[in-house]
């Protein structure tokens, strides 16, 4: 790690586990994998003193890194298991794939900017984190990889794309911020047989939109 992650830093994580905590995480494993990833090292330089509360900020390309407890959330949701394998649509700054990682998942991870899937891939290599990286478009998800016990989408669908639902296990969980601009769902998708789905609502959100097609820059 080429970058600090001193005594101070973990502290203030400590802190921020606590506070995400209190606010109605209760799943020990998502706890413990908020305290490990430094979320100082995913975020511009300018943002560091920022980086241990519980907001979203910018990061480059028009995106955001998410709120701790947002990513926590979605990561309870998941329910998954050490060893399963996930696809991640939307790897943003790398952060939620770090975290998702730390659990003992096997994290595939797509992203549809061609400068954020460059960097993310950097950084992730750079603080040890083993993923596969995905230069796509997250409504297709990737067949290739599939079926996925998991999977998690990071940024706001109008409606769940049917490329991922028929991506998942027969078993498996999509959670998926689902809406309008401004305002989404959160919803859990179980695939409970070939043609079935199992949906649920779980709070609103606000996300920034799922695109489709990929960008170069």
């Amino acid at each position: 790690m080429k970058q600090e992650d001193s005594f101070r830093h973990q502290g203030m994580r400590a802190n921020l586990v606590e506070e995400v905590r209190r606010k109605g995480i209760t799943d020990e494993r998502v706890l413990e994998a908020i305290g490990r990833v430094p979320r100082h090292l995913f975020m511009d330089s300018s943002f560091v003193k920022f980086a241990y509360k519980d907001n979203a900020f910018p990061i480059s390309s028009g995106q955001t890194i998410s709120q701790p407890y947002t990513v926590a959330y979605q990561t309870q949701l998941l329910d998954a298991e050490e060893g399963m394998k996930v696809l991640e649509v939307g790897t943003g700054s790398g952060y939620q794939a770090a975290v998702l990682i730390e659990m003992g998942l096997r994290v595939y991870s797509i992203e549809r900017i061609k400068s954020l899937f460059l960097e993310s891939q950097r950084r992730l290599k750079e603080l040890g984190y083993q993923a596969h990286f995905l230069y796509g478009d997250g409504y297709e998800g990737n067949i290739s990889y599939g079926p996925y016990d998991r999977i998690l989408v990071t940024a706001a669908a109008r409606e769940i794309p049917d490329r991922l639902k028929m991506q998942l296990r027969i078993g498996g969980i999509m959670v998926i911020p689902v809406g309008p601009s401004g305002h989404q769902d959160m919803i859990r998708c179980r695939r409970t047989g070939p043609e079935e789905y199992e949906v649920t609502k779980h709070g609103g959100f606000v996300f920034v939109p799922l695109l489709k097609g990929k960008r170069e820059s």
